[in-house]
């Protein structure tokens, strides 16, 4: 009988149900099951639907059900930073609000005035940006502290939806990284930063590492799927299941994790929470077996993709990056990580504005658009691993590029040529892979992470591109 492994991967703007077979050394992957994601506007805020996408999860599972394919384990990943609070009785507290929201921005100031900058990057390792979890629940202790009070239970994302199936509430170490509530060094929840700041820090139970087994799901969800499936940590925290996809041994390797973000850095044995790297803004979040993922966070292909919806579908993204390509005289550069990025009604007029606030030629259509886009993109990358280069005192001689963004070839290619290194693209769906590669760590298929990478380097396609 085959063995099936499933990655639940949901992004910010799809979900996806993979299941993963390890066979005759090789791992081959299976999409079962797909749905859009997306927030929605409530109560004046940006919010995610975590009903819809619960729904989806189990949704998927019937599809495993369906076609016979029931798998042995099943592990979910999602983005960081975002969580829940619940009362006593389990219900969510307030509106399940997203990263995106601009409630934060005043927050990062009062949490400065209570503990500084500096000091924070010294115990977190985290980089300052306003959709940190911190800031998040600074929010609502500033405008909401009455679900603060009543809460019994803070849960990320990725938890809450484990804690749904399985009736179990366990915090997992990568997504727990994300919110700058975490000691880096001891890898534990900090109680000096929860202290100060005023949280409960009886909300914030015992952190697990990624391949722990949870366990099976509830008799009602047994009931309503049709059969039991025991749940694992992966790294739960999507970048962190991407990066454990690298086909690549050791630690010696620049990776950009592209999708609607793009996650730029290195892995590394020990946390760097250095005053240079505090002032590069870098961060230090939590991998499989301990690596921090040194890295920074990059706006990524948000802004493709939100040009892409504002012309209501009407391009691929391959027509986008061609006729993108087609404008190669156009040069315009914004910063791609400015805040009017972030959540714009029209990124379009966004990125127009963005080059005249950076004296910068204007787009006159919207492919020149996506071409100041592609070009602000390999800049970031090029600056980025020059300041990585200038922390760790040491160079590196190639980009390895997985998940989605890597089948943009025109983006590898300004990419080599914007940083001088030669790129790897592959593989595709790297965070569900890295998903079923913890899954099978778990089950004792690899003992671990090199082994885990030499099955991914020869069970999947690897373009080079050179610079």
């Amino acid at each position: 009988m085959d063995k099936y492994f499933l990655a639940v991967d949901i992004g910010a703007s799809s979900g996806r149900h993979i299941l993963g077979k390890y066979e005759n050394g090789k791992i081959s992957l299976e999409e079962v099951y797909r749905f859009k994601n997306g927030f929605e506007e409530r109560n004046g805020y940006l919010c995610w639907r975590h009903d819809c996408l619960f729904a989806e999860i189990k949704n998927g599972l019937k599809k495993c059900k369906e076609i016979g394919k029931i798998p042995e384990t099943m592990g979910i990943d999602t983005w960081g930073v975002d969580f829940v609070l619940l009362d006593e009785n389990d219900e969510i507290l307030g509106d399940t609000i997203a990263y995106r929201d601009d409630r934060t921005y005043p927050m990062m100031d009062k949490v400065a005035k209570i503990i500084p900058d500096e000091e924070l990057y010294s115990i977190a390792g985290i980089q300052k940006v306003n959709f940190n979890t911190i800031y998040q629940l600074m929010a609502v202790k500033e405008t909401n502290p009455e679900h603060l009070e009543k809460a019994k239970s803070y849960l990320m994302t990725p938890e809450y939806f484990n804690f749904l199936l399985t009736g179990k509430k366990v915090s997992e170490y990568t997504v727990a990284s994300t919110t700058g509530m975490l000691d880096a060094k001891t890898k534990k929840w900090s109680k000096e930063i929860i202290k100060r700041l005023g949280f409960n820090e009886n909300l914030f139970g015992e952190i697990y590492p990624p391949k722990t087994v949870i366990g099976g799901f509830t008799d009602a969800i047994k009931e309503e799927i049709g059969f039991d499936c025991r749940v694992v940590l992966p790294a739960t925290h999507d970048t962190g299941s991407a990066v454990l996809a690298l086909p690549t041994k050791g630690m010696n390797n620049v990776y950009i994790s592209s999708g609607t973000w793009s996650l730029m850095g290195v892995e590394s044995e020990t946390a760097n929470c250095s005053k240079e790297s505090c002032e590069l803004n870098f961060t230090n979040e939590g991998g499989v077996e301990y690596r921090y993922r040194y890295l920074k966070n990059i706006m990524g292909l948000w802004m493709l993709q939100s040009i892409k919806r504002e012309l209501n579908d009407e391009y691929g993204f391959g027509e986008i990056s061609d006729n993108a390509r087609k404008c190669g005289d156009f040069n315009a550069i914004v910063d791609v990580n400015d805040s009017m990025f972030l959540a714009p009604k029209s990124m379009i007029e966004a990125v127009k504005e963005g080059c005249k606030k950076y004296n910068q030629p204007v787009p006159q259509n919207v492919f020149e658009v996506a071409q100041c886009v592609y070009l602000s993109l390999a800049k970031t990358y090029a600056d980025t691993i020059s300041g990585i280069e200038k922390v760790l005192g040491k160079t590196f001689d190639s980009i390895s590029i997985i998940g989605g963004g890597c089948q943009d070839g025109y983006l590898n290619e300004l990419t080599a040529k914007a940083t001088g290194k030669t790129v790897y693209a592959g593989p595709i769906e790297a965070t569900a892979l890295g998903n079923i590669l913890a899954q099978m760590m778990s089950c004792g298929i690899f003992e671990t992470v090199d082994d885990a990478r030499e099955a991914v380097k020869n069970s999947f396609e690897i373009k080079k591109i050179d610079a």
